[in-house]
């Protein structure tokens, strides 16, 4: 289950940020994935409560932002929506399309004290 490393990392970062920026705690951590990040939603959440107890950011609230998988296509310049990877342009059928959003997992905002 990678989603436990994926916690221990935001905690590490979190770790730095509190150093760097002098805050003592969280309340609030927002972050952005889509659904191409191959992240299971809810193991992030059971790995986040377990991975953030007894730290600074232990209780805090974890606010999941999901965007959507976007592409430009490379034969019509269509740029659109997807459901998967290799989905087809919705315009033109060709399956020569380049991801622009949806691969992402980011740290969007930590609300601290």
């Amino acid at each position: 289950m990678h989603e436990m490393s994926i916690c221990e990392s935001i905690l590490d970062l979190i770790k730095e940020q509190a150093r760097a920026q002098d805050f003592s705690g969280v309340r609030r951590i927002s972050l952005e994935i889509g659904p191409l990040a191959g992240v299971e939603i809810e193991a992030l959440k059971f790995g986040f409560d377990v991975v953030m107890r007894n730290s600074l950011a232990e209780g805090a609230a974890l606010d999941i932002i999901e965007t959507e998988v976007r592409a430009t296509c490379l034969d019509c310049g269509t740029e659109a929506s997807i459901e998967e990877r290799f989905d087809p342009c919705p315009n033109c059928g060709s399956h020569n399309l380049k991801v622009t959003s949806g691969d992402e997992l980011r740290i969007k905002e930590l609300e601290v004290n």
